[in-house]
Parts: C-alpha cells; structure tokens; sequence
C-alpha cells in the first residue's frame, strides 16, 4: 500500500499535525494525545466539546483502545469499508475530545491512510478544514489552506461527498446479539439500509 516517509511518521510520534487523503474528504491525522489533540483542536478551530473519531487499519487494531464485539465485525463486513464509524465502549476513558469512555472507530478505507494507521497506530480521523470551513477534496491544498508545512501533508485526490454513517454499538442484554445499534448521523449508507440489515441479522 506504499511506505510512509519518515519525516510523517517523525512529525506523528512528536504530536504534530498531519494532512492524509481518505476514501471521502481529507483527513487530520494526530496520535491520540492530549499534545496532539491541543494542537489539533487549535488548528481546526474546533470546539473540545465536538469530539472526533478514530482512524485505523482493521477493527483489530481498533481492539487495543475499544471493546470490539464480534457483531460489529459482521455489522461492518454488511457494507464498504470505511462507509460506517462506530462509537464503541473504551477500555479505559480516553481524552474527552475522543469522546472519553465512548470512542468513533473508523476503519481506513484509503490505501494511503491505511497504510499511515499501520505504520504509528490509530489517529484522529477528522476533516483537514477549520470549523465552519467548506472542505477541499485535494490532501495537499487542504493542508496548505491550514497552514501545515509540505512535510506534513501525505497528498491524494478524494472524492468527496457524504462522510462514513455513524452509529453507535450499545450493550443491550435483552437484544439477540446482546447489542443495540442506533444511527447518530446518516452519511454515505442510509439509515434504512443499516436498520433493513438490523432486522435480518439482530
């Protein structure tokens, strides 16, 4: 899926910011620490109360921060990779701009942002655009529009459109999985087709 350069890698293991491409808009990588997220959060102008999800390269590797039942692998398995985040239970509480002991789980779609959450673990899986800013669909302009340094941009043409449909993984002792789902935000898969698979499958 092609090597990451160094200087990327250097720039994430120090809490710096990344620009990478995803399979719908460009995204902002960072490690998931509180240097990290404070200049993250800085640079996005975003609020610490609008937590942002999580990237990586397999439900797998989701396991080493969040509880990750077998249904949401069958859940996610039903749809094209990168299409459903879910918010998933922590194993300990997180930062709360992660979302604290509930945590949005993106599994990488991309070549390129698989192959950067292989290389230093999950990042944040937040839009490269300022708050309240329309995103662009190009990795490099929409990091060069934040300001990042060309170092710090992975570039990569995206196709835009609706992000990843979000949907929240409850334990629900009385459901036949022993899971309910709810749908926070409908993107890219509509709400009735999650519900339709729900009721064939739950």
């Amino acid at each position: 899926m092609g090597e990451i350069p160094g200087p990327i890698i250097d720039i994430l293991r120090t809490n710096g910011v990344v620009a990478y491409p995803t399979s719908t808009l460009p995204g902002l990588a960072t490690l998931p620490t509180s240097e990290a997220l404070d200049r993250l959060f800085a640079l996005k102008q975003r609020r610490s109360d609008q937590p942002v999800s999580l990237g990586v390269a397999s439900l797998e590797q989701a396991e080493l921060l969040v509880e990750v039942p077998i249904f949401a692998y069958h859940l996610l398995e039903a749809f094209d990779r990168g299409a459903l985040t879910l918010i998933l239970d922590a194993h300990t509480p997180l930062d709360a701009r992660l979302g604290g002991s509930r945590v949005a789980v993106r599994v990488f779609a991309h070549p390129i942002a698989i192959s950067l959450a292989e290389a230093v673990g999950p990042v944040t899986a937040t839009s490269a655009n300022e708050a309240g800013v329309a995103p662009l669909n190009e990795a490099h302009a929409a990091g060069q529009q934040l300001g990042l340094q060309a170092s710090a941009i992975l570039p990569g043409e995206c196709p835009g459109g609706k992000g990843s449909t979000l949907v929240s993984i409850v334990k629900s002792p009385d459901k036949p999985s022993g899971f309910s789902v709810s749908i926070m935000r409908e993107g890219v898969i509509p709400t009735n087709d999650v519900d339709a698979w729900m009721l064939k499958n739950h």
